[in-house]
């Protein structure tokens, strides 16, 4: 019999009918950590000041190929730096609304598609950045 590897969750807490730090499954802690360097900026964190890919700073750019190819650059980067060994990077892409309707201005989403290493599953996380 093999049990599925669990984690915390974020946010970090206590469950409140086992009284112990609550659990998820080892690809929805992943999906986290992914949303969370997706979403953090560079200087955000004290002790990792190097940490997030500062998607929120491209938010007002003109939207355009080079914004998409910068965000896909930075994305990648950040995933390769701070995640390596965990998951491999697939796909990035900078999107638009649902069924191909522009995003509202001032609005940034993006989909990474990635392996986990470890189950050498595909996984995808879609983050919408405003």
């Amino acid at each position: 019999m093999t049990i599925a590897r669990q984690d915390f969750a974020f946010p970090f807490r206590i469950d409140p009918a086992s009284q112990q730090t609550t659990q998820i499954g080892y690809p929805v802690h992943v999906d986290q950590m992914v949303r969370q360097l997706l979403l953090t900026n560079p200087g955000e964190r004290v002790n990792l000041p190097q940490f997030g890919c500062g998607l929120r700073s491209l938010v007002f750019a003109p939207n355009s190929d080079a914004l998409a190819a910068t965000v896909q650059l930075r994305v990648i980067q950040g995933l390769n730096q701070w995640l390596a060994g965990i998951v491999t990077v697939v796909d990035v892409t900078v999107g638009t609304g649902p069924s191909g309707a522009p995003l509202d201005p001032g609005t940034l989403e993006v989909t990474v598609t990635y392996t986990l290493v470890e189950t050498q599953t595909n996984q995808a996380v879609t983050v919408t950045v405003a």
